[in-house]
């Protein structure tokens, strides 16, 4: 199948096609490739090459949107290779293409005859000044507090919710996904209508994967006891109860292999997994038990400590059960805190779970079912959602969730937003009692950033010839310099002590042995440091970078090298001080002013402008008298 969905100038294509012969692997093998041409934005790619190279992040990131909108609503068992991809054709820069795509995507699944339990449909939901915006435009989307992508199945259902929010409000962000599905259901109805108009057909595939009823019978008489008393066991931690596990499996699977020989060996497999899946859901569901024995809305045991690393800038330790994450210098709220970043509020994040019960006459209606807070890794994979949410006490920040199942009912997805904000206050609350507020005071080992100033005149002496004195400073001490203006550098040290030397270094470059106050049009005593072609360098005091003194300010009269007048290295000569260069700040200082002007030869001719020679005379036209 395939389709052409535009909105404004913004035009997606994509394109569905799978296989008729199943895939040899036991999973759905689907494969969505986006792809976002320089040629749709009427560009030539700026690479080297000028060609198309490889994905880019954001290229990734709306596949995975694709792919976790469509998957949910694929048939159970349906293990044929499928490819979905999408070209973006023409885009505008006023209409995200990403949200075109899904939906593009749900329609060509939904024309071709490839077996898909669609036809879904997306938008984006943004909020500006508090008030909601449905696919904004980019510019919008400059201004919005909120960025929510929800997918929407049939009957108001949730197929797949991914956003990113600035502290939004819990009752603002469950009003933006209820009106995000409702204008889901618009692009829906349309899809179906243009299915009926073209009256598609779905093919009957060949093979469907299923376990065979008599392996898990056989499973379940050798093996469920065993797998429940796992299950019950609290005494069990995540590793122990894996052991566990594999033990009761490699055992049963021996026995299928003797009682079915011919059975495949992923038959084996599936038939003990349908199993140990069926009693953990039970347990849940009807005995409201869980793995680990907590309740449903329990927390595992948190502890967090700081400073673990005294010389790093900051370092925490956050233990959740049995996992930890050490964090030294990151963007996370604790390391923020630690390092005395000013964060306004501290965030938190917690996954809950969803463990369904399908109504047999209707399976794509959930019947009854259980949200689990804080899930395991185990809850994830037996269980029918991963519902991530983030925020702080006032509100939401992110949310990613993952859906397993057809579709969510809204009420779940509430009632998930809900329970996760539970779990989240309380996360903040353990939290806040390791450490509650950003530092006042930054580590003695934090960074600093200062400006230092420096004169036009000395700049030439702090940069050094080629930069050598940077290159130094920077080699000695680890700071890291950048100039602001023409008077102004900002230095960046690693540590208080690395720009305390830093300074001293550059005052020791700068500083002078006694402050000599010039006066403008003063006579000064000079001393001839080096003779160059084009002048000669000296120096006024000792300490003094030397000042060039240009051959035209030697003399009046014209030289090409100093040696014409009889200048030598250690020479004194006085020179006048005219101030500095307002553009480089050089000191200007002249030779030639204290010099008598040279004597100069006038002929004073007669009034007949003639010279007489004896007897005869010349004019100055030439002619003889």
């Amino acid at each position: 199948g395939s389709a052409v969905v535009q909105l404004g100038e913004t035009s997606v294509m994509v394109t569905a096609v799978s296989k008729t012969k199943p895939s040899p692997s036991q999973f759905m093998p689907l494969v969505v490739d986006y792809r976002q041409k320089a040629a749709a934005a009427g560009r030539i790619p700026t690479n080297y090459l000028r060609r198309e190279l490889g994905t880019t992040d954001n290229e990734i990131l709306t596949s995975r949107l694709i792919d976790r909108s469509i998957r949910p609503l694929f048939p159970a068992g349906y293990f044929y290779d499928t490819q979905v991809l999408c070209n973006l054709l023409a885009v505008d820069g006023v209409n995200d293409p990403d949200v075109l795509a899904i939906n593009a995507a749900s329609a060509a699944l939904a024309l071709s005859d490839i077996p898909w339990h669609g036809p879904i449909g997306a938008v984006r939901v943004g909020m500006v000044n508090g008030e909601l915006l449905v696919n904004p435009t980019r510019a919008e989307m400059a201004s919005s507090s909120l960025n929510l992508v929800v997918a929407g199945a049939p009957s108001s259902q949730v197929v797949m919710i991914e956003a990113s929010a600035e502290n939004v409000l819990q009752q603002d962000f469950c009003h933006a996904v209820k009106v995000g599905v409702k204008h889901t259901q618009q692009i829906i109805h349309a899809i179906q209508q243009m299915v009926r108009e073209q009256k598609v057909t779905k093919r009957t595939p060949t093979k469907m994967f299923s376990v065979p009823t008599e392996m898990v019978e056989h499973v379940r008489r050798l093996s469920s006891e065993r797998i429940y008393a796992v299950f019950t066991d609290y005494a069990h931690d995540k590793i122990s109860r894996d052991e566990a596990i594999n033990k009761v499996r490699l055992e049963t699977e021996e026995e299928l292999k003797e009682k079915f020989p011919q059975a495949e060996p992923f038959e084996v497999i599936e038939s003990f997994n349908a199993v140990t899946k069926e009693i953990f859901r039970d347990l849940v569901l009807n005995e409201y038990r869980r793995c680990d024995g907590r309740e449903l809305t329990a927390l595992r045991k948190i502890s967090c400590d700081v400073d673990l690393f005294k010389p790093l800038h900051g370092s925490a330790l956050f233990q959740r059960g049995q996992t930890q994450v050490c964090e030294k210098h990151k963007a996370n709220y604790i390391m923020c805190v630690l390092s005395g970043v000013p964060i306004s509020s501290a965030v938190a994040g917690v996954a809950i779970g969803l463990i369904s019960k399908a109504n047999p006459d209707k399976p794509t209606e959930i019947e009854d079912y259980r949200l689990l807070t804080d899930i395991l890794g185990i809850e994830d994979y037996l269980g029918d959602m991963d519902f991530k949410l983030a925020g702080t006490n006032k509100g939401i920040t992110a949310l990613q969730a993952d859906v397993k199942i057809p579709g969510l009912p809204l009420k779940v997805v509430m009632e998930a937003i809900q329970q996760a904000t539970v779990a989240k206050r309380e996360i903040l609350g353990i939290m806040n009692q390791c450490i509650a507020k950003p530092r006042e005071r930054r580590k003695e080992n934090g960074p600093v950033v200062e400006n230092v100033r420096v004169p036009v005149s000395k700049r030439a002496r702090f940069v050094g010839p080629g930069g050598y004195n940077l290159r130094k400073l920077q080699a000695q001490t680890g700071v890291t310099i950048s100039q602001v203006d023409e008077e102004t550098f900002s230095v960046f040290a690693p540590t208080p002590g690395a720009m305390n030397e830093a300074q001293d270094f550059i005052k020791e470059i700068c500083k002078d042995d006694q402050d000599h106050q010039l006066e403008f049009g003063a006579v000064y005593t000079a001393t001839i440091t080096e003779i160059r072609d084009i002048g000669v360098m000296v120096k006024l005091y000792p300490n003094m970078s030397p000042v060039l003194l240009h051959n035209s300010q030697l003399d009046h009269k014209r030289i090409k090298h100093p040696s014409a007048l009889g200048l030598e290295v250690g020479q004194e000569i006085q020179v006048k001080y005219f101030g500095r260069d307002p553009t480089d700040g050089r000191m200007r200082l002249s030779r030639k002013v204290l010099q008598s002007p040279a004597a100069t030869v006038v002929k004073t001719l007669s009034e007949k402008q003639s010279i007489t020679m004896g007897s005869s005379s010349i004019h100055r036209d030439g002619s003889d008298s």
